[in-house]
């Protein structure tokens, strides 16, 4: 071997091991995937998932994707989702994953049951998940983990499509079965149906063997329409596959057949406003992707809207001699002969484009002088209109350069300094305000420019003439055209008189609770009140029978001092709730909860409504305003109350306190009325109320105090025949 064949060879070699060395790398930072699924493989609805993501991710040396199915159209009972869980417990053990994909209904409730054993901490996004209940993910606290895509089929959208594409029809069958699936469709069509009930008549069937479906298909009118939904067993229970019973029913149909999903265009459909598995699997890679890149799923939004597409078949439409109605812009069509334009349609627009574009640069070339003037003096006008624009803006602005001198502000800026645009510019934060604000400002805008982002916060001015105003700064770094930062722009906003209206408002609620608490101490009252009299009655009576001895009289005394004490607490308890708490500190969630059931807890049982308080923790601390947290209590459950006796329709208030890692939560929720869920976003705001003699602003108050008070969350949701308010409030104070 030559010199340079060895030196050939050695180099070689370096490059082998370089390639190993990278693969081996590439290997260990691969991203597992797993992919669980509902269904079975051989099912179209699963394998179109699988191939959107084994060609995403299964051929990605960036990641690896294990697959594994369900098969729960065959069996799906408890026992056998326990005996799953066995499985895949010894099947993953000791196996890392970084997501979880759950494909429809049954992976994701086997994902959710089993996910602090099989899947602990891990995200999971979920796809094809029909009538999709949020609550199903927030009850199992799984939202922080969890995101996806849910699944619904447009009923009423294929039923106006049918009408559009056939005028003249007068009856529409519509084919399903009785799966878990087929019973979801079943509910969403007899929602729709009613609305279509002077246009077209609705033949519903569900339960018919094959064989008879067959035979009455074959007479079926030529003004009639089949609207196909699914039919993976008929009434004999023979099962079928996806395409067999389409097959069998198109064979010998003489009417044009739609469908709901996908996975029969081709099979004997003409097509319809598809619910397609392809677009969802796309949108949910999406999902994904960002999750992999650091993402977290409680910031992604579930699409609660599946991605349909209007999808036909050519062979279909020729058949029935059917026209794609003009209002459908946008739609797919399958087995549709060759044609040059429609083949190389990017090619001939691609062409089109390119002479229109160089006729363009030729006429843009010729009219460029005249219009770059026009521009120049087009831009001095509209600078001269931002000026006059912010100098009649209410709100003071300013912007800084990156040293945090000022270049620039409106004249509201100007007037609350006392001072001049001139005057200002060139200064700096230190010219304005007292030192250690103004040293504590400059560090948070260099943070500021670091991050090139946003920062609100509230202050309190105290201005050389004696004036102190609560100012609510909005600021932001700014970039020149060039990239470059060019400094920070703020905004400020006087909340002075807000903030003492919403005071006002708070206050102004109290009142307004008092009639209730009024009413309360009444009730506490009456029992002790009617104590004294029977005391009262019983000194007069051993008085005249002269058996009134030193010892019975100080029985007397004793007994009526403790009725005394008991109504003199009822009003402490009365001025306590009254008194505003004057700086936030932490408390007992349940001791307040007490406390409050002490003024209303009779009123309650006397309406003969059950109170359940639900709290396993000896302490649930809450940091924040205690009188007001329990004004806030005793809103709610008066509403309740309230509720419960206007409406006659529940007897239960229902109570529970928990703790949760940084917060605290309280759940109060009755079995009264539920509320329209096309109001329950507005209850919240101030004066609404849907009782006549209610002031609206109780809630409002409540969500003052939790939220821009305590920095805590309050919502409220309909959950089966119950109203739930949902309060989170913090347990600690947050630095």
């Amino acid at each position: 071997m030559t010199q340079n064949q060895f030196q050939v060879a050695i180099i070689k070699k370096i490059f082998l091991f370089i390639f190993l060395v990278s693969n081996i790398f590439a290997l260990s930072d691969a991203k597992n995937i797993l992919l669980v699924h509902s269904y079975h493989r051989g099912y179209r609805w699963s394998d179109d998932i699988s191939k959107v993501f084994e060609k995403k991710y299964g051929n990605n040396p960036n990641t690896s994707l294990t697959t594994v199915y369900m098969d729960t159209k065959k069996v799906a009972t408890m026992t056998y989702f326990d005996r799953l869980f066995d499985l895949y417990d010894e099947q993953f053990k000791g196996r890392r994953f970084d997501l979880v994909i759950a494909s429809d209904n049954n992976a994701l409730e086997f994902v959710i049951r089993y996910h602090e054993h099989l899947f602990k901490n891990l995200p999971v996004v979920f796809l094809g998940i029909n009538n999709f209940d949020e609550s199903m993910i927030y009850e199992n606290n799984m939202r922080q983990y969890t995101t996806g895509v849910a699944e619904n089929v447009d009923i009423a959208k294929n039923i106006d499509l049918i009408l559009k594409i056939h005028k003249k029809v007068k009856n529409i069958v519509i084919i399903n079965d009785r799966s878990k699936t087929g019973y979801a469709i079943r509910r969403d069509i007899f929602r729709v149906l009613p609305r279509y009930k002077h246009k077209v008549h609705f033949e519903y069937i569900d339960d018919i063997s094959l064989k008879n479906l067959k035979t009455k298909i074959s007479h079926l009118p030529k003004d009639t329409v089949i609207l196909w939904v699914l039919m993976f067993k008929d009434k004999t229970g023979r099962k079928y596959i996806y395409k067999e019973s389409l097959r069998q029913v198109r064979a010998i149909s003489n009417v044009p057949i739609y469908g709901l999903w996908n996975f029969y265009l081709g099979k004997g459909i003409v097509g319809g406003l598809l619910t397609s598995a392809y677009s969802q699997a796309r949108v949910a890679s999406k999902m994904i992707d960002k999750i992999l890149k650091g993402a977290k799923p409680r910031d992604i939004p579930i699409l609660k809207k599946s991605p349909n597409e209007y999808m036909f078949d050519y062979n279909e439409l020729v058949k029935y001699k059917i026209k794609i109605p003009k209002s459908i812009k946008k739609y797919k069509v399958i087995n549709k002969p060759f044609s040059f334009y429609e083949q190389y349609k990017q090619l001939v627009w691609g062409t089109i484009s390119v002479f229109f574009v160089i006729t363009l640069i030729l006429i843009l070339l010729a009219f460029n002088v005249i219009k770059r003037r026009k521009s120049e003096k087009e831009l001095k006008n509209q600078l001269k209109f931002i000026r006059v624009l912010m100098d009649t803006i209410p709100n003071p602005i300013n912007y800084k350069d990156i040293n945090g001198k000022y270049i620039g502000c409106n004249k509201a800026f100007a007037d609350l300094f006392n001072s001049t645009r001139e005057n200002i510019i060139g200064k700096s934060v230190y010219d304005f305000f007292d030192g250690d604000w103004a040293k504590e400002q400059s560090k948070k805008d260099e943070e500021l420019l670091l991050k090139k982002g946003t920062d609100n916060f509230e202050k309190t001015l105290h201005f050389p003439d004696g004036r102190a105003r609560v100012v609510s700064y909005s600021k932001t770094a700014y970039e020149n055209i060039d990239g470059n930062l060019g400094g920070i722009v703020s905004v400020m906003d006087d909340i002075t008189q807000r903030n003492q209206q919403k005071e006002f408002i708070i206050q102004q609620s109290k009142l307004a609770e008092m009639g209730e608490m009024i009413a309360a101490i009444a009730h506490q009252w009456n029992e002790p009140l009617v104590e004294l009299s029977a005391i009262l009655q019983d000194i007069q009576f051993c008085y005249e029978q002269e058996e009134l001895t030193q010892n019975s009289m100080s029985d007397f005394v004793k007994d009526s001092m403790v009725q005394i004490q008991y109504m003199s607490k009822t009003l402490s308890d009365f001025r306590n709730f009254l008194k505003p708490s004057t700086k936030k500190a932490i408390f007992c969630a349940k001791k307040a909860l007490d406390e409050v059931l002490e003024i209303v807890g009779r009123q309650i049982f006397y309406a003969n409504i059950k109170l359940n308080v639900h709290c396993k923790f000896d302490k649930v601390l809450v940091f924040g305003y205690e009188n007001e947290f329990k004004q806030v209590l005793l809103n709610i459950i008066n509403n309740a109350k309230n509720k419960l006796i206007k409406t006659k329709k529940g007897k239960n208030i229902d109570i529970k306190i928990e703790p949760l890692r940084k917060n605290a939560r309280i759940r109060i929720s009755d079995d009264g009325e539920i509320i329209p869920e096309e109001i329950i976003n507005l209850i919240f705001d101030p004066y609404f109320s849907t009782n006549k003699n209610g002031t609206g602003l109780g809630l409002y108050m409540a969500k003052v105090m939790i939220e821009d008070k305590m920095g805590g969350k309050i919502s409220a949701y309909n959950y089966v025949n119950k109203i739930v308010f949902n309060i989170i409030v913090p347990s600690k104070e947050i630095s």
